[in-house]
């Protein structure tokens, strides 16, 4: 989505061509407002539409109204949020014409997907309080921001996540900001009540471990084991592939569906762990082409929830390596 009149190469090459002496910095939000747009819209492809479209304004200003802009970051982050609160509204119509379930595109290494560099903006207020839930972009994070209203959403990310203030989000919505702040803290609540009782990094791992080890021996019984007895699996196929078209419910229902597309696929499967932004997740390929990625959630030592992402257009970044 380049700006009109502008090749697609001269856009690449943008930020580094241009005569504006703040081109350098304003390139290096890059990374910072992905990270913004990706929490948003659970998607890296739209992510990257907004930040481009935010550019494109940018570029749209005339020069001497650029340069008087004392932090392009900041501007630009008001930007995207806008760009994004419009693409939320739209979001909800598209997920119920959505072919099956619908699930956030899973990243397989969130600091490397987001350009190497930073997450955050600011330093969060509080990062006793908020900071474990602003770094996380987990594929259960991003299903719990998809309870927020659009506006929570938006304020909960630029505040919490990328601290920005109250007065700077109210911009973005159109609010007051004290009516932006009740938006955050109700957001908030929401989202630690989401997360409560999630596993810890290190139990989060072993299970999944113990999971890809069951799946390898084909024991229902072992698998069984490890999920909750009222387990939940979702398969987003997007239409594109074969996926269950809605969640598999109870732990042998879903043992059942797991160890049936182990069973399906033939000598030409690989099923490796990697690590990602939702932790270590499991990755089948087929003849070296990563056709499923399955992000977990662990509670009290047993699988909760598992989410199979199998749409192939949510996969373009799990290619490399893969073989």
């Amino acid at each position: 989505m380049q700006p009109d009149g502008m090749s697609a190469g001269a856009w690449q090459a943008w930020p580094m061509s241009t005569v504006d002496a703040s081109s350098d910095a304003v390139a290096a939000e890059r990374p910072a407002l992905l990270g913004v747009a990706y929490r948003m819209l659970g998607s890296f492809a739209e992510a990257e539409d907004a930040v481009q479209l935010g550019y494109e304004r940018w570029l749209r200003l005339p020069e001497a109204e650029r340069a008087g802009i004392r932090s392009p970051g900041a501007w630009l982050t008001r930007v995207v949020g806008r760009i994004c609160l419009d693409e939320l509204g739209s979001a909800r119509a598209r997920r119920e014409a959505y072919v099956g379930e619908w699930l956030p595109e899973p990243l397989p290494d969130a600091p490397g997907a987001f350009g190497g560099g930073r997450f955050s903006a600011a330093p969060p207020a509080d990062p006793a309080e908020h900071a474990e839930l602003a770094e996380e972009v987990s594929t259960a994070m991003l299903l719990v921001l998809e309870t927020l209203t659009p506006a929570e959403r938006v304020a909960f990310v630029l505040h919490e996540a990328f601290g920005l203030p109250f007065a700077e989000i109210a911009e973005v919505l159109g609010r007051s900001p004290g009516a932006c702040r009740q938006l955050a803290s109700s957001a908030r609540a929401r989202v630690r009540a989401g997360r409560a009782g999630a596993a810890s990094a290190e139990q989060h791992a072993a299970v999944v471990h113990a999971f890809l080890a069951a799946a390898a021996t084909g024991e229902l019984d072992a698998l069984v084991r490890l999920l909750d007895p009222d387990a939940r699996l979702v398969a987003d196929g997007g239409g594109l592939v074969s996926a269950a078209r809605r969640p598999v419910l109870g732990a042998e229902h879903v043992a059942r569906y797991v160890l049936g597309i182990i069973e399906k696929r033939g000598a030409g499967l690989s099923i490796s762990l990697r690590d990602s932004a939702s932790g270590y997740v499991a990755v089948f390929a087929q003849d070296g082409v990563v056709d499923t990625v399955v992000s977990v959630e662990v509670r009290e030592g047993r699988l909760s929830e598992l989410w199979l992402v199998r749409n192939p257009e949510k996969l373009a970044r799990w290619q490399e390596g893969a073989a």
